[in-house]
């Protein structure tokens, strides 16, 4: 493609200059990469679910273990 050759042309009709702009919006808008979607927000029911602490650790079972299982970390 040349630097003279135009990217696209008129076949039919006579565009107002309002609608040959719109039109060049919407290929450059179709024409540019999409952005990367954003992170899924985790609720907060799901995050109850999950261990707490750095390591995921669970609390041991033995003595009092059930009991240590409510309280906070």
């Amino acid at each position: 493609m040349s630097a003279e050759e135009p990217l696209f042309r008129v076949v039919r009709g006579v565009p107002t200059a309002e609608e040959l702009a719109a039109l060049v919006g919407a290929i450059a808008v179709r024409s540019r990469p999409a952005a990367a979607p954003a992170p899924a927000a985790v609720s907060a029911w799901a995050r109850s679910a999950r261990p707490a602490g750095a390591a995921g650790a669970a609390v041991a079972a033995g003595p009092g273990a059930w009991r240590a299982s409510g309280l906070p970390r």
